[in-house]
């Protein structure tokens, strides 16, 4: 072969490598040959699929030889419906990540500054490599944003500031009142993307409710997820909300289909199962105590957090930890890509499942 192909990619696309998910349990089992491994690794929701989306998505199965709705129209129209807005402000995705970065591909050019935080969601230098925009990046305050900061390094240059509330991969939040300062702050050509793949975990009564904030900001889009409390992460189902003109200009380049059947389907079902909702918020509140008081009895530092992880500071590099876990079949996740080399984030899983980490764990503090 005499091209060389990564000479005709993008500048920024050279220098990127490929997301790292957390390690599936098929890949552990290939592996080592082990069975019986609990999986804590991604956040997903550990109580399994909604009834409700499930048989959905079975009603679906006959007709998928045809395509979706482009528009998913019923599925906008719940979501307005439920968030209290009008249906030509949604914009679906395929997961939210879809919707991330399709925002800023309409919106950010080379010549731009895109801003987020130190430990911030790997998604957002992603796509700001990709476009081949500037990544201003403030280093945390408490393993959280520094909004202060943040506001401080806005330029003319500046395009687009990343806020995931709760953060992933360290749990922290914004209250409303640090988030509402910071939106006085930002001049109207520079658009706030508000992460909240994790918003129906927090139950704080200081956590902003942003939605209504875009007709005071329309520069604001609130990003949100079927991935996590809504147990959908495996059919791939998110939304952006944002003013009208917002929107129109996000579903200009937006590829047709991008959602299919099964997600529209259940995304629509289980926004109306309101106990599987309450059930994994319970499942995920126990858990986290569950995780929390092991760490306090064994002396791990951890960070408090709003989310269905947990990211603990193991004291030393988290490689050897991770990989002595694995063996034992405990999957969780390593976050040195995220600066934080001695720490892991831990998933909320089931009782039992959690108990199997508490116990590899024990034994490994021994």
């Amino acid at each position: 072969m005499s091209c060389d192909f990564i000479k005709l990619a993008n500048s920024g696309v050279q220098e990127l490598h490929p997301y790292q998910p957390g390690k599936p349990i098929s890949e552990l089992e290939r592996e080592l040959g082990i069975t019986n491994i609990v999986k804590l690794a991604s956040n997903e929701n550990p109580i399994g699929i909604s009834a409700k989306a499930q048989a959905a998505m079975e009603k679906e199965f006959s007709e998928l030889a045809r395509y979706p709705d482009a528009n998913g129209y019923y599925l906008k129209a719940k979501i307005a419906e439920r968030v209290g807005v009008d249906i030509n402000q949604i914009t679906l995705g395929n997961g939210s990540n879809d919707v991330l970065e399709l925002i800023a591909r309409v919106f950010v050019a080379p010549e731009h500054e895109v801003i987020f935080s130190q430990h911030a969601f790997v998604v957002y230098p992603i796509v700001t490599q990709a476009i081949g925009a500037k990544k201003v990046v403030i280093p945390a305050k408490d393993w959280g944003h520094d909004l202060e900061a943040t506001a401080e390094a806005i330029t003319p240059n500046t395009r687009m500031i990343f806020i995931a509330n709760p953060n992933n991969p360290t749990g922290t939040w914004v209250k409303s009142d640090e988030l509402k300062a910071f939106m006085d702050k930002v001049p109207e050509d520079v658009l706030v993307i508000l992460d909240e793949a994790y918003y129906e975990y927090v139950e704080d009564k200081d956590y902003p409710q942003t939605i209504p904030w875009i007709k005071e900001f329309p520069n604001l889009i609130v990003t949100r997820t079927f991935s996590k409390a809504y147990g959908l992460a495996g059919v791939r189902a998110g939304y952006a909300v944002a003013n009208e003109e917002i929107t129109g200009l996000i579903n200009r380049p937006r590829q047709p289909f991008n959602m299919n059947s099964l997600a529209l389907a259940a995304a629509e079902a289980v926004l109306d199962d309101h106990e599987y909702l309450q059930k994994a918020l319970d499942v995920n509140k126990a858990g986290m105590q569950q995780l929390e008081d092991v760490f306090k009895e064994l002396n791990y530092d951890y960070i408090p957090s709003v989310t269905n992880f947990i990211t603990v500071d193991m004291g030393k590099p988290a490689g050897p930890i991770y990989q002595h876990m694995l063996e034992q079949g405990v999957i969780v996740r390593p976050v040195a890509n995220y600066e934080m080399p001695n720490h892991l984030r831990v998933s909320i899983g089931l009782e039992e499942e959690n108990a199997k980490f508490i116990k590899v764990l024990r034994e490994m503090t021994k």
